[in-house]
């Protein structure tokens, strides 16, 4: 090897970030995290075994040694109907109807409080004294211990169970609760028809009242709106109205013929068919006319001055002035009488008009009128319905009330018991297993109280980080992880051999306790696949829990897949590592730190056949064998805190990562100590192995979060399973 020219400025990280990507290749050993309830039930249950079978069998034993001296118990039942459909039923039925919800309430039979009523002390007291003639030492406690009353579902029947130890006990019981509850139930019938009369006559006074009231008020109506029917009272003013409307029309033409004689008779056409149509007129008419003929005839016979002619004319001067007195008189009392016929019928027209309007009036307020009516018609009518309805009601009630008749039937009579029950037996079974559910209560009990990590899925769930692999229990790592050099090479044919004439079990586990290791190299390769990871720190929160062997297998496994690996036992304190592989101690990390020596000269090379690989092919022993370096931890210091915060611990960081593959660094434990997390500073990143069922939450959420504090990047966690659940 050339040493290189190491940098003096420190690089942390090596100059690079990483962010490990959301998804990784599940290890092949791997729990699934996703796993369900039952699989974990049962891990808790293997666990928390002695505990379960202890409460379960502690239980059972409890439980049989209280059933022991039970004796055999004898039982029978009888079934009453409790809901017969019969007249009172049906008359009940009608009368809920019309009295509204309250009553329907009251007759709906209520099961869980009738079955109370049937076990009250009040009801059962008569029955027991009953018994007590044959069975004197019968209470009502040890009947109502032993007593049962259920309700079928869907149906409307009680079923009465009474059980013993006496068979003959069990029937002559049932009998007479059978022959009581009958009773009971033709007295509470009694009782019920009686309360539905009294109910029924108060609603028949109040029924009463209300029709008396709905009555008074129609007849005040009537009185008040004077009429009897509206829809009469329609019709009459509907004719009226049609009276009155011929009446204006036929005084209308009155009228206006009226006018046209008053003008007349003020034109000289009237006045002279006025005059022609007077007989006293025409009559002093007719002398004026004859005088004139004879004083034309006398004209013609004598002179002007003639006597005769004389008289003719004072006959014909004093006929004038009567004449015209009687025009006068005969076309005054025309006139007179064409005015006051037109003031007859004005006076008319008005009326007609008035009459109109208040049959107007009449007509728009009898809707209103007629509304009002029906109301009251139509309470009065219900009103009448309901009192006719609670009349026949209590009619019925009544002749119900005079019967014998038992509502209830024993459709099912008590028998006597056959076999008894044998409880010890189900007890026993019931004890077993109720002692098994309280024995798995109590296993998650404790394993809810327990605070360690038990499961590769708890652990993800708490450490909120990636699982890069699980490490399956290998009953032959403990025995054969420390084994020298020397003798390993000399031993890896016959090793090879005894592990594959072993059961296959043990080759197979063998096999996937190699392949686990594998599978979490290849999860570390893919973190970061731009830039591949080239330093490791691997820690874990306390001491014993495997990152040691977690580390070198994994350096072993990388090696097997070809890369240069160098393996670094940074545990200044108590060194794992060097003893695992035997290194020889005399000069290591430690000297390279206080001292000018070269790395070369304290690097290693590993030649390994440990039981990690065997079963894998010999080319892959062979790369592992070329591949892997290590460097022991040297003298143990008092301060290793101080060298592994040194400049020359971070030179020789970036002299390692330059010259390998793969550095893996072997640390201390996290919780306390400082060193891990000083030289993880330094390298790509920090993984922390976790011992299932030894690691508690506490203290790898502590270490979890120095970390996160101190800004160490952490790629995930290696769940090492160290031994079988």
């Amino acid at each position: 090897m050339q040493q290189p020219n190491t940098p003096s400025i420190p690089i942390a990280n090596n100059g690079r970030s990483y962010s490990p990507p959301e998804y990784l290749i599940p290890s092949i050993v791997n729990n699934d995290s996703e796993a369900g309830d039952t699989p974990q039930l049962l891990a808790v249950i293997r666990r928390r075994f002695p505990l379960v079978l202890g409460v379960a069998i502690s239980t059972t034993i409890a439980i049989a040694a209280a059933t022991s001296n039970q004796k055999p118990t004898f039982e029978s039942d009888f079934q009453l109907l409790v809901e017969p459909v019969s007249a009172e039923t049906e008359t009940f039925e009608q009368l809920a109807e019309g009295a509204g919800s309250q009553v329907t309430q009251t007759i709906t039979l209520d099961y869980a409080t009738q079955i109370q009523v049937l076990l009250s002390p009040k009801l059962m007291q008569p029955i027991v004294k009953q018994i007590q003639a044959k069975y004197p030492d019968i209470t009502y406690s040890q009947l109502s211990q032993n007593l049962g009353i259920s309700q079928p579902e869907d149906t409307k029947l009680l079923v009465v169970t009474y059980k013993d130890d006496q068979a003959e006990k069990v029937k002559f019981v049932l009998d007479q609760l059978a022959q009581g509850y009958l009773r009971y139930s033709q007295q509470e019938r009694q009782s019920n028809l009686r309360q539905g009369i009294q109910f029924v006559n108060q609603q028949i006074t109040q029924n009463q009242r209300r029709v008396d009231s709905l009555q008074r008020e129609l007849q005040d109506f009537r009185q008040k709106n004077n009429f009897v029917d509206p829809d009469t009272q329609v019709n009459r003013v509907a004719q009226q109205s049609g009276g009155l409307e011929q009446k204006r029309i036929e005084n209308e033409r009155e009228i206006a013929e009226a006018q046209t004689s008053y003008n007349n008779l003020q034109g000289r056409v009237g006045a002279v068919s006025a005059l022609a149509a007077d007989a006293a007129y025409q009559s002093f008419l007719m002398q004026l006319r004859e005088i004139d003929s004879k004083i034309a005839i006398e004209s013609a016979r004598f002179q002007d001055d003639n006597p005769a002619l004389d008289a003719l004319r004072d006959q014909r001067r004093n006929l004038l002035p009567i004449l015209r007195q009687e025009a006068r008189r005969v076309l005054g009392n025309k006139l007179a009488e064409s005015e006051n016929q037109l003031s007859v019928l004005e006076t008319r027209r008005r009326s007609i008009s008035n009459a109109e309007q208040y049959i107007d009036r009449q007509g728009q307020r009898l809707p209103v009128v007629a509304r009002l009516y029906a109301d009251l018609q139509r309470e009065l009518d219900v009103a009448t319905a309901s009192l006719n309805r609670f009349l026949q009601t209590r009619e019925n009630l009544q002749v119900g009330a005079a019967q014998k008749e038992v509502p209830w039937q024993l459709i099912a009579p008590p028998e006597l018991p056959g076999s008894p029950e044998d409880l010890r037996s189900r007890n026993l079974m019931l004890g077993g297993l109720a002692g098994l559910l309280l024995g798995i209560t109590a296993a998650l009990l404790a394993d809810k109280l327990d605070n360690t990590l038990r499961t590769a899925p708890d652990l993800k769930r708490h450490a909120k980080l990636p699982i890069l692999g699980t490490i399956p229990y290998n009953p032959e790592l403990r025995q054969n992880a420390i084994v020298s050099v020397i003798p390993r090479l000399l031993q890896v044919d016959r090793l090879r051999e005894s592990l594959r004439s072993q059961p296959k079990s043990s080759y197979y586990t063998a096999q996937v306790f190699s392949e686990s290791f594998r599978s979490l190299y290849t999860n570390i390769l893919l973190l970061n696949s731009n830039t591949p990871i080239k330093s490791i720190t691997i820690g874990s929160a306390l001491p014993g829990e495997g990152k040691s062997t977690v580390a070198m297998h994994l350096a072993q496994a990388a090696a097997a897949m070809g890369q240069r690996v160098l393996l670094v036992d940074a545990d200044l304190r108590n060194p794992q590592v060097t003893k695992l592989l035997d290194l020889p101690n005399e000069t290591g990390l430690s000297d390279l730190i206080q001292t000018d020596l070269h790395p070369e000269q304290v690097i290693r090379p590993v030649y390994q056949s440990s039981p990690s690989l065997v079963g894998s092919s010999a080319q892959s022993q062979s790369a592992a064998t070329q591949n892997l370096f290590a460097v022991a931890s040297g003298q143990i210091e008092v301060d290793p805190t101080r060298l592994l915060s040194s400049l020359k611990m971070r030179q020789l960081v970036e002299y390692f990562h330059k010259v390998f593959d793969l550095v893996i660094y072997d640390t201390p434990p996290l919780l306390s100590l400082a060193d891990s997390s000083l030289l993880a500073t330094h390298t790509d990143g920090m993984i922390v192995v976790a011992a299932l069922g030894k690691t508690d939450r506490a203290s790898l959420a502590e270490t979890l979060d120095s970390l996160k504090t101190r800004q160490i990047p952490i790629w995930g966690v290696v769940a090492n399973t160290g031994r079988k659940d």
